[in-house]
């Protein structure tokens, strides 16, 4: 059965000039140039974000809810991710911060730091018991879940059955929010505050799969104008989070949280994709636990954040400095744990995104005319073509999906073949005809 993915991130096909920045940067090779405008092969897409960082003409967008959606409901709560913190610098801390949500127009406050501090709590837990093939690969991440669904699905098996916070964060704050109103489940709207476009999705794929988390995600850019205006006259909600699930917003912050056996964290897509590349081959056994982040400094670099990431971490760092490192005790921590349900529900699948074709027996055909095309073409990889690289025009050759001729320089060694044939042609005459006598 054919599983339908849905994605944030789109393409404004009018702002966008076919300049091919975005092919050479995309980590699964899943945009093409064509009739001078780009297009993203859905099948493919980890919704990164990395088009919508690089692409100088702003075409590539994510799609997420507005605040208008506010509306909709009796009570709202806001769930912020802890790299949120970080776009703000003001006197009163996180608190502030919270407030001026409340004056953006929320009802309540739920922190995902509260429920990264739970995971935290239950990825221990589970690290001391697990005795399957190491390193243990973080789920927290979801474009870095995706690329491993697409480009490493042998890694699937080791990737942490621990849910992201978000997740954990939504079940309890909706579980609260009955608690306190009184009102029923489905009149209460719980909305996520995204720093990056892969958590918009897998909040909506959840939904598409059979669990409503999230009642809308919100892009952080979006919501980021009204909340500083709301920081003028805001007032103060008490943050019940520490350093630790707050650190969850920079790279290195969940193996911070974690502090226990030989730990590694890897920020940025194409550092990930190395790593991801080692374990598979069966290096970096040594380590318990990877934390990668598909974002350069983690959240804190996420496509949708406004501040530059450096200062955004020195920012996170600052706001959280006078906060208790780990302000709840195990057994608050396993009770949060029980009633938010720190174990995945759904299990990440394989997509067959790279696959050739379903039979096998053709798979390997292609595969070998996509090596045989691979080495007649220059291995430039310049992108003229409008696809990545030389090897990946060659798979669209075979997938019939493009033309040997779409490369320039085999295009101009056919031209001068042909032109040179021409020639040869113009100066032949018919065996009948004799050759024309010159007038001196």
């Amino acid at each position: 059965m054919r599983v339908e993915y849905f994605h944030s991130v789109r393409l404004e096909r009018d702002k966008c000039k076919g300049c091919t920045n975005c092919i050479k940067r995309c980590p699964t090779e899943a945009i093409r140039v064509r009739e001078g405008k780009a297009r993203i092969m859905e099948e493919r897409c980890i919704d990164c974000g990395e088009c919508i960082r690089i692409c100088p003409n702003h075409a590539k967008v994510a799609v997420g809810d507005g605040l208008e959606r506010l509306r909709e409901f009796s009570y709202t709560v806001a769930l912020p991710a802890p790299s949120f913190y970080s776009q703000f610098s003001v006197p009163g801390g996180i608190s502030q911060i919270l407030g001026a949500l409340l004056g953006v127009g929320f009802h309540g406050v739920f922190e995902v730091a509260l429920a990264a501090e739970v995971i935290t709590w239950a990825t221990r837990r589970f690290l001391q018991e697990y005795r399957g093939p190491r390193p243990l690969i973080s789920a927290a991440c979801p474009a870095v879940v995706s690329l491993i669904q697409v480009r490493f699905p042998a890694l699937i098996d080791q990737l942490s059955p621990v849910e992201p916070p978000v997740n954990v964060a939504a079940r309890l704050a909706r579980e609260e929010a009955v608690k306190t109103t009184g009102l029923p489940a489905e009149d209460i709207g719980i909305f996520f505050l995204s720093p990056c476009p892969a958590k918009i999705t897998a909040l909506r794929q959840a939904a598409a799969q059979g669990e409503r988390l999230v009642d809308g995600v919100i892009p952080l850019v979006d919501v980021f104008g009204p909340c500083r205006e709301a920081l003028k006259g805001a007032g103060k909600v008490p943050p019940r989070s520490g350093q630790a699930g707050a650190g969850w917003g920079r790279s290195g912050g969940e193996n911070a949280a974690l502090g226990e056996g030989r730990l590694l964290e890897v920020d940025g897509i194409h550092h990930v994709i190395g790593v991801l590349e080692a374990v598979e081959k069966g290096e970096l056994e040594q380590f318990d636990y990877l934390e990668l982040q598909a974002c350069p400094g983690g959240c804190v670099g996420g496509a949708l954040m406004v501040r530059n990431p450096f200062e955004a971490r020195q920012e996170l760092a600052f706001l959280t400095r006078d906060l208790p490192v780990h302000p709840l005790d195990e057994g608050e921590l396993e009770a949060l744990a029980a009633r938010g349900g720190w174990q995945s529900r759904l299990r990440p699948r394989p997509r067959a995104a790279l696959r050739l074709d379903e039979d096998i027996a053709s798979a390997l055909v292609k595969m070998q005319q996509l090596e045989e095309t691979a080495r007649l073409l220059p291995g430039l990889d310049c992108g003229a073509c409008g696809s990545p690289n030389c090897r990946a025009l060659a798979e669209d050759i075979v997938r019939g999906q493009a033309v040997d001729t779409d490369c320039i320089f085999l295009l101009r060694e056919r031209v001068r073949v042909l032109a040179e044939e021409v020639v040869e042609l113009a100066r032949k005459l018919p065996p009948s005809m004799a050759e024309p006598e010159r007038s001196c």
